[in-house]
């Protein structure tokens, strides 16, 4: 059983003709413009910090480990900050190797960047081959027909491999291709994409979020990476997490509208994560 067709699909499957920009269309739904702008402004805020005037770097580094332990908590590794920061040791039970690759991927994205909008695909590669961490035939590349999937936190229907394979080259065109969407719709479909798809053997929540992140950098939204939405994922909780993804992989204009306002709320979680650390460094607690 696959996906349903629905917005989503049409979406990554419409990329010539008269409906050249379809990302542009989703920033027309319902309450889209409204997180768009909420989004802008939580960044604002602390890009405009006297903080990050002056130890951004700090910031960027902090919001790189808060971010790396939301999305593993996300994925079921669900550990302290501080237990984090104290571990340098990441091999050993399943939650440790989660953790580890959350770690991973959070240092590699910034190393992505220019590479993202010539070769998006190669991008989820790569990131898929750090965040595996072997040398298997199925890391690294697209999963295929009768090949399983290891992400028993997300219990959506599965793609077959074919589908998997046009949609990835669909998603890939529209970011070659560019877009006027703001970039929070960008981020928002190529996460919910990556999530519904599960292109992978394993590790696809983590790769999914980290895409997310380098949209978000990438387009400039967020160029010093100090707004992790993984935060605010997290702090959103995994049970509105999945709800909101069946939104997306539902194809409606009401759950894809749904999808990317969650996506905002997380961004501006993280935002507000950083404003936080910003303020703590400022008083000399942190």
């Amino acid at each position: 059983m696959g996906c349903a067709p629905g917005v989503a699909s049409v979406v990554l499957m419409s990329t010539t003709g008269a409906n050249a920009d379809p990302l542009a269309a989703l920033g027309s739904l319902p309450g889209v413009a409204e997180s768009v702008e909420s989004v802008r402004k939580a960044v604002d805020r602390v890009y405009g910090h006297r903080v990050m005037r002056r130890r951004s770097n700090e910031i960027t580094s902090e919001a790189a480990l808060r971010g790396a332990r939301g999305s593993a908590a996300l994925s079921g590794a669900d550990w302290a900050l501080e237990e984090v920061r104290r571990r340098t040791d990441f091999s050993g039970d399943d939650d440790a190797r989660v953790m580890g690759a959350a770690l991973r991927l959070t240092a590699e994205a910034g190393q992505l960047l220019s590479v993202w909008r010539q070769s998006p695909l190669r991008v989820l590669a790569r990131l898929h081959l750090v965040a595996a961490a072997t040398n298997g035939d199925e890391v690294g590349r697209p999963r295929l027909a009768g090949e399983s999937v290891d992400e028993p936190l997300i219990e959506l229907p599965l793609p077959g491999a074919d589908e998997v394979h046009g949609r990835l080259e669909g998603l890939a065109e529209l970011i070659i291709t560019g877009s006027s969407a703001p970039a929070l719709v960008t981020a928002a479909v190529v996460h919910g994409e990556l999530l519904a798809l599960r292109p992978f053997a394993s590790h696809n929540g983590l790769v999914a979020r980290t895409a997310e992140r380098i949209v978000l950098v990438g387009s400039g939204l967020d160029p010093k990476s100090v707004c992790p939405a993984e935060v605010g994922h997290a702090e959103l909780g995994r049970a509105a997490y999945l709800a909101a993804l069946e939104g997306y992989v539902s194809g409606t204009p009401d759950g894809m509208a749904a999808w990317i306002a969650h996506c905002g709320r997380a961004v501006e979680l993280g935002a507000r994560e950083s404003t936080a650390v910003c303020e703590a460094l400022q008083r000399g607690a942190a």
